[in-house]
């Protein structure tokens, strides 16, 4: 975005609440995660171009408020004067590891270290920019996948947002991924952070509602799939994962609370699929699967 007015939103969830009030506030611009802080809240920022409708955000943090079962977070706005938002908006995000993988802004010029997999993600749309627990434990679990000698040949990254996952697995194996998302706006940035991380030729998104798309009926089953997601969708889609995963085939999840892990392993439990492991970053999940 070129330099101008903006606004900006700074408000303050439980962590238990962050993926509740995320998934409320993707849709008015730029999101920004903060750290959890003592009290264990977790800071978040969304900026904007336009000033947001007051009653209508006032509406949607209620909603978000009654689902997570928690209060109404005091919220403030503010306008910003001249800024280019998008660059505010990554002076807050320096480079983070998970593992190997170093993720960082393009406003980071320091080099990678040495041996790590580095990976360009600009804070863009709210799609991912890699510091929530959820898309760690995932890069965590692709490494584990890897050394432990698993080498996929088809893979899939369902709901791919920003394309971080489908990276990853196309850097540890050199294989062509699919990246698919039932959002067109993710599929075009997954698209653009393909291109700046030059594997345009390797990671290939498109807009799929699930499994739907054709070319996910006919390049299946996959080997790999991951889908970092919500508890809720990861459930329902039980079924669709067993049938589009291959034999002996490995599934990483994510998008849940620890809480929720039950929900989650039954329904995919009850359909033949194994546990074989699971990483917990404070109150996020992310499980391994076999078929």
């Amino acid at each position: 975005m070129t330099a101008g007015s903006g606004w900006r939103i700074d408000l303050a969830v439980p962590a238990a609440a962050q993926a509740v009030f995320e998934a409320v506030l993707e849709p008015y611009g730029a999101l920004v995660i903060g750290l959890p802080g003592a009290d264990g809240l977790v800071p978040l920022q969304v900026y904007l171009q336009e000033a947001p409708e007051e009653a209508d955000l006032r509406a949607c943090l209620a909603a978000a408020a009654e689902a997570a079962g928690t209060e109404v977070p005091a919220t403030r706005i503010a306008a910003l004067a001249e800024t280019d938002w998008v660059a505010e908006s990554q002076s807050n995000l320096p480079a983070i590891r998970a593992g190997r993988f170093y993720l960082h802004g393009s406003h980071v010029t320091a080099p990678p270290p040495p041996a790590s997999i580095p990976l360009l993600i600009d804070a863009n749309v709210a799609f991912g920019t890699g510091r929530h627990e959820t898309t760690r434990g995932c890069l965590l679990a692709l490494q584990g996948l890897a050394k432990a000698g698993f080498r996929p040949r088809r893979l899939l990254d369902l709901g791919c947002g920003s394309g971080i996952l489908a990276l990853g697995m196309a850097r540890l194996w050199r294989r062509p991924v699919l990246a698919a998302d039932n959002d067109p706006a993710a599929v075009a940035v997954a698209r653009i952070n393909a291109r700046i991380n030059r594997a345009a030729g390797w990671v290939r998104p498109l807009v799929s509602e699930g499994y739907r798309h054709r070319v996910l009926r006919t390049a299946g089953p996959f080997d790999l799939i991951v889908a970092n997601i919500l508890a809720e969708p990861l459930a329902g889609m039980a079924a669709d994962l067993r049938a589009n995963l291959a034999p002996g085939g490995r599934a990483i999840l994510s998008g849940l609370l620890v809480g929720q892990e039950q929900q989650v392993l039954n329904p995919h439990r009850s359909r033949g699929l194994r546990l074989l492991g699971r990483l917990r970053l404070n109150e996020w999940s992310t499980l391994i699967l076999r078929r």
